[in-house]
């Protein structure tokens, strides 16, 4: 960002995560009006995205830099190399090894939809405001059994509580750490998946024209890559 302002730039759109939201009462969905606060964000990662986004808008009101913020929800789609922890999860899932499920739910939208999104922000965005770029609220269980549908497999219809996940994961956590592997099933995860994580784009649909396709499709195009690229030998 400082770099930006030395260079002059007319604008900037700063990619940052619903990570810095709070969730919805009740598994509402949230808008861009409540901001998380640092102190109640869950794990490194959700922290580093609050600190990274308070310094913007703290940069934005004191050096009048001119930046636009998007908060993308859940990204899936096409080209996800590493893959993503959503991309893992639908790897694991179209290869039958996720047979039971959460109570719990996440905004799911076409990684291209993102993009454009984007670009709708570099366009129309107010310097200053924030916008979701998410798609459609999802409980996971309706993403699981989509994903299923996708690959011919049966349905996961076992619904798991959380407590005994607890200590699986702390384990998983502990191999992961021995092989260098990133775990499927974390602790930060399954603290997280108290919240229903759903938000609505209807701020950035009517300033920006933003536009989310059906959340399958993304699913679709996930699965015919993934099965394309290999990962689901």
């Amino acid at each position: 960002m400082e770099a930006a302002l030395r260079a002059g730039v007319e604008r900037i759109v700063y990619t940052s995560s619903v990570a810095t939201l709070a969730p919805g009462p009740n598994g509402e969905a949230a808008d861009e009006s409540a901001p998380l606060a640092e102190t109640a964000a869950v794990g490194v990662y959700k922290h580093s995205k609050v600190v990274a986004e308070r310094l913007v808008d703290a940069m934005i009101a004191r050096d009048a830099l001119p930046a636009v913020i998007v908060n993308p929800s859940t990204p899936i789609g096409p080209r996800d190399i590493k893959p993503t922890p959503t991309g893992r999860i639908i790897v694991e899932a179209a290869r039958g090894r996720m047979p039971g499920f959460v109570d719990t739910g996440l905004n799911l939208v076409h990684v291209d939809d993102v993009g454009a999104g984007h670009v709708a922000a570099l366009a129309h965005g107010s310097v200053g405001e924030r916008y979701i770029l998410g798609g459609q609220n999802v409980p996971f269980k309706d993403m699981l059994c989509e994903i299923a549908r996708l690959v011919g497999r049966p349905p996961p219809r076992m619904k798991l509580p959380r407590g005994p996940l607890y200590p699986i994961a702390a384990v998983t956590e502990i191999i992961a750490t021995l092989t260098r592997r990133e775990p499927l099933l974390t602790l930060d995860g399954l603290r997280m998946s108290k919240h229903r994580m759903f938000f609505t784009s209807a701020k950035a649909e009517r300033e920006l024209g933003y536009h989310a396709r059906p959340y399958v499709e993304g699913l679709r195009d996930a699965v015919d890559w993934f099965r394309g690229a290999g990962y689901l030998r």
